[in-house]
C-alpha cells in the first residue's frame, strides 16, 4: 500500500465563539454566543429543513451545521459517492456534554433519547444519515487536535484505493465552549495543498 504524498482540500469550515466560516468567509456572527442560542440561529440562517436536528444532542446539532456549511458550493454532489465518502472526527469531550446530562436523570426516570447520544461517534451517524454518506468512520478522542495523526489516518484510507473524498477534523463541545473545525479533502490537485493550509497558512488548530 502506497501512502498519497499529497491531500487537498475541497472545502472548509470553522465554526465557534459565535461565528461561522466557509473557507475565509465569514457566514454568520452573532453576540450572543452560546450554543441554546446561537445554533438555531445559525440553524435558521442557513435553512437546513431537518427537523430531526432539534432531537439531537448538541454535539451533533454542531456537526450537522459545520456538515452543512462545509458541503454547499462544493465541487461535486457528495451524496453520488455515499461509499466513497469518508469521515474522521476528533476531540477532547468526548459526549462529556451529554453525559453530564444523563447522569443527572438517573435519580428519577432518564430519558432514551438522552442515552442514545452518549457516545462520541454517533455524531457521525447523524450526519451521514442527513448527507447519505456511507464510506469510512472514524472518531478519536485526544487531548488537542492530533493533526499529524489525523492526516496520516486520512492518507491511509485514501491509499486503500475506496475512498475519493474525506470529511475530516476537530468537533468539540463541553457546556458553553464549543469549537468545528472541518475540511472536505480530496485528492484532486485543483484544490488546496492540505498540509500546507494547516501548518504554513491557516496554522495549527488550537
Amino acid at each position: 500500500m502506497i501512502l498519497p504524498d499529497t491531500l487537498y482540500i475541497n472545502g472548509s469550515c470553522r465554526i465557534t465563539n459565535g461565528a461561522a466560516w466557509k473557507d475565509d468567509a465569514i457566514v454568520f456572527q452573532q453576540e450572543d454566543a452560546v450554543p441554546a442560542v446561537f445554533f438555531p440561529a445559525l440553524y435558521k440562517t442557513l435553512q437546513v429543513n431537518y427537523p430531526k436536528w432539534y432531537k439531537m444532542d448538541r454535539l451533533s446539532q454542531l456537526g450537522i451545521l459545520a456538515t452543512e456549511i462545509l458541503l454547499r458550493d462544493a465541487d461535486f454532489d457528495i451524496k453520488e459517492f455515499p461509499v466513497n465518502t469518508a469521515i474522521v472526527l476528533a476531540n477532547s469531550h468526548s459526549s462529556l456534554d451529554t453525559d453530564l446530562r444523563f447522569s443527572e436523570q438517573l435519580n428519577e426516570i432518564p430519558s432514551p433519547a438522552v442515552f442514545v447520544y452518549t457516545l462520541p461517534n454517533i455524531v457521525i451517524g447523524e450526519i451521514s444519515i442527513k448527507y447519505g454518506i456511507k464510506g469510512e468512520q472514524a472518531f478519536y478522542i485526544m487531548e488537542k487536535p492530533g493533526l499529524d495523526f489525523l492526516l496520516q489516518y486520512v492518507r491511509t484510507l485514501f491509499a486503500e484505493g475506496q475512498t475519493e473524498q474525506c470529511i475530516v477534523g476537530w468537533l468539540d463541545l463541553f457546556k458553553d465552549q464549543y469549537t468545528a473545525v472541518l475540511f472536505l479533502v480530496t485528492n484532486s490537485p485543483d484544490t488546496k495543498n492540505l498540509y500546507q493550509y494547516l501548518y504554513h497558512e491557516q496554522g495549527p488548530v488550537n
